[in-house]
C-alpha cells in the first residue's frame, strides 16, 4: 500500500507510534512531484528548502514529546491565490509574476498552527477566472486520468495534485463551484463551507460575496480534518461568521438512515450526460439501501443561476482588479504618461479571460445599466437563495451531479466562453445562496471520474459531511487512482 492511501489519521497515527517521520512523508510528496509533474503541471513553485526544514524541526518536536497540531507533519499545497509569507503569489498571472507575499492569510495561519508542512503553490486559471485550468498565465494543467483533458477549474492545480498523490491534501478557492468541479474532474473530494464559515483574510479577491476557501482531498474524513483545522472567526476579515466551529469529525457516524434527500429535476434535465445521470442514480439507489429517502424537487431559478453569476461575478472582478494599475504594485509598463501606464500595464499583465470579465464588469456597472444588469441580478440571487430555503424546509440535503459532464478535452472549449461558463451551472447556485457543497466520486462515464454533489443548509456542514462519508464507505470510487498512462508531450 502506498502512503498515499492511507488516510490523514492513519497517518499522523504512524507519526505518532514513530512508524513513520515527517521527513519520511515530505520526502515521498516531493519523489512523486519529480515523478509526474513534468506530465500534470500542477505546482507553479515549489518550497522545497523550507518544507525539509519545517520536517526536520517537526520530527524534532516529535522525538521531545511536543503538542501535535490536527494536520501535524502532512504535506500540502496552496491554491496560488493564498498568501503566504516569503512565498511568491501569483494567482496564475503574469501581472504579479514576482510578488512576493509579506503575510499569511488567516487559513494558511491555521494550516500551520496545525503543523501541516507546504510543499508549494498551485497552478489556478488566472485570478481565479476559468473552469479549465487552460487560463493561467504560465502553463495549463493536465489531468492526472488522462493528461489530454483538462482538470477543471480555477482550483485545477488543487484538484490535479491530490489526485496524482503529490500531496495529501490542498487547500482551493471555490467563487463559482471552483472547488467542486475540478474534484469531480479528477476524482477527488472537494468542500466548498458556507460563505463566511472560513476567513477570507489574505486570499487575493476574484468575487468577494462569493469567494470561499476549502479543503480538497482523497476522502471525506480527510476534508474533514482539514475543514475542522481551517473553520473560525476571523476578526480580520468583516464577512466571518461568529458561529461555534462544531465537531466535524465526530458528524461522521456512517448513518443516514431517514435522511430526506431532495433531487431539483433541473439538475437531471437538458445538457447533463447521460452516463453522468446514470452515476448519480445509481448513488441514490446506495442511499436507499441505507435507509435515506430522496424525491424530486423543484429549484426553478436554477436556468437563471449562470446569467446572475456572471454579471455579479465580474461587476467584483471589475472593482477588485481595479487596484492592479501597474503603480502600486505588479507588472508596470514603460509610458510617457500615466494613463499609458494604466492602460499598457493592464493590456501586458492580464489574460484575455480576465480582461473580458472586467469589460462585462465595468458594462454592468456603468451609468444607464446598472438598474437593468447588476441590480437585476441581485434580485434574482435573492429567488435563487429562496428556491433553497424553501426545499430545505422539507429536506436535510440536496443531491444532483456535480456537473452535467465529465472533463473536457484541453483545447475544446477554449475559444467558447458561453460553453464553458455553462460547466459550472450546477455548482453556481450554491455560491450564490451562499451554502455548503461537497463534491465526492461516484463512478465514471468514458473512463473518466463523476462527481456527486452534496448540498446543505448554512452551516450544516456537519450533515453534508455525514452524507457524504455514509454513501463512501459503502463504495469504493474513492479508492481509484489515476494511472496516469496518457503522456503529454
Amino acid at each position: 500500500m502506498s502512503l498515499f492511501d492511507l488516510k490523514l489519521q492513519e497517518l499522523h497515527n504512524k507519526l505518532v507510534s514513530k512508524e513513520l517521520s515527517v521527513k519520511d512523508l515530505v520526502d515521498h510528496s516531493y519523489s512523486r512531484i519529480a515523478e509526474v509533474e513534468p506530465r500534470i503541471k500542477a505546482f507553479l513553485n515549489l518550497y522545497e528548502e523550507k518544507a525539509r526544514q519545517t520536517a526536520a524541526e517537526l520530527d524534532k518536536q516529535l522525538s521531545e514529546g511536543g503538542e501535535r497540531g490536527l494536520l501535524f507533519g502532512l504535506p500540502m499545497g496552496l491554491k496560488d491565490n493564498m498568501v503566504a509569507e516569503g512565498t511568491l503569489t501569483t494567482c496564475a498571472s503574469k501581472f504579479l509574476a514576482n510578488y512576493q507575499s509579506i503575510y499569511d492569510a488567516t487559513a494558511v495561519s491555521k494550516i500551520k498552527n496545525a503543523q501541516a508542512v507546504i510543499v508549494g503553490k498551485l497552478n489556478m486559471d488566472e485570478f481565479a477566472m476559468g473552469g479549465s485550468n487552460e487560463n493561467s498565465g504560465f502553463h495549463p494543467t493536465y489531468n492526472p486520468w488522462n493528461t489530454e483533458y483538462v482538470p477543471g477549474g480555477s482550483s485545477g492545480g488543487s484538484a490535479a495534485s491530490v489526485a496524482a498523490g503529490e500531496v495529501y491534501f490542498s487547500l482551493g478557492s471555490d467563487t463559482g463551484g471552483s472547488i467542486r468541479q475540478p474534484a469531480s474532474y479528477c476524482g477527488v473530494v472537494g468542500l466548498k463551507p458556507t460563505y463566511g464559515l472560513v476567513s477570507r483574510y489574505g486570499l487575493v479577491a476574484f468575487a468577494s460575496s462569493l469567494d470561499q476557501i476549502g479543503p480538497l482531498t482523497k476522502n471525506v474524513e480527510d476534508a474533514a480534518y482539514v475543514l475542522q483545522a481551517i473553520a473560525g472567526h476571523d476578526p480580520l476579515d468583516s464577512t466571518s461568521l461568529k458561529e461555534p466551529v462544531p465537531d466535524y469529525i465526530s458528524a461522521l457516524t456512517g448513518d443516514v438512515k431517514g435522511l430526506r434527500i431532495g433531487v431539483p429535476k433541473e439538475y437531471l434535465g437538458t445538457g447533463v450526460d447521460p452516463a453522468v445521470k446514470e452515476a448519480v442514480l445509481a448513488a441514490l439507489k446506495v442511499y436507499e439501501s441505507l435507509g435515506a429517502v430522496w424525491e424530486e424537487v423543484s429549484l426553478p431559478h436554477t436556468e437563471y443561476a449562470v446569467a446572475t453569476y456572471y454579471l455579479l461575478a465580474s461587476s467584483e472582478a471589475s472593482s477588485n482588479l481595479a487596484r492592479y494599475d501597474g503603480v502600486r504594485y505588479g507588472v508596470r509598463a514603460e509610458a510617457d504618461n500615466l494613463l499609458d501606464v494604466y492602460r499598457k500595464s493592464r493590456s501586458q499583465g492580464f489574460g484575455d479571460e480576465v480582461k473580458r470579465r472586467i469589460m462585462l464588469g465595468t458594462y454592468a456597472l456603468s451609468s444607464g445599466y446598472y438598474d437593468a444588469f447588476y441590480l437585476k441580478a441581485q434580485k434574482v440571487r435573492t429567488l435563487i437563495r429562496q428556491d433553497f430555503e424553501q426545499v430545505f424546509d422539507k429536506f436535510d440535503v440536496i443531491m444532483g451531479p456535480t456537473a452535467p459532464t465529465t472533463a473536457f478535452k484541453i483545447g475544446a472549449q477554449v475559444d467558447d466562453p458561453l460553453t464553458m461558463y455553462l460547466n459550472d451551472i450546477l455548482t453556481i447556485p450554491v455560491n450564490l445562496a451562499g451554502i455548503p457543497a461537497i463534491s465526492i466520486p461516484c463512478g465514471f462515464a468514458d473512463g473518466m471520474p463523476v462527481g456527486l454533489q452534496i448540498i446543505g443548509k448554512a452551516l450544516d456542514e456537519s450533515t453534508v459531511l455525514r452524507a457524504a462519508h455514509a454513501y463512501e464507505q459503502n463504495t469504493g470510487f474513492h479508492k481509484e487512482r489515476p494511472q496516469m498512462k496518457e503522456v503529454h508531450a
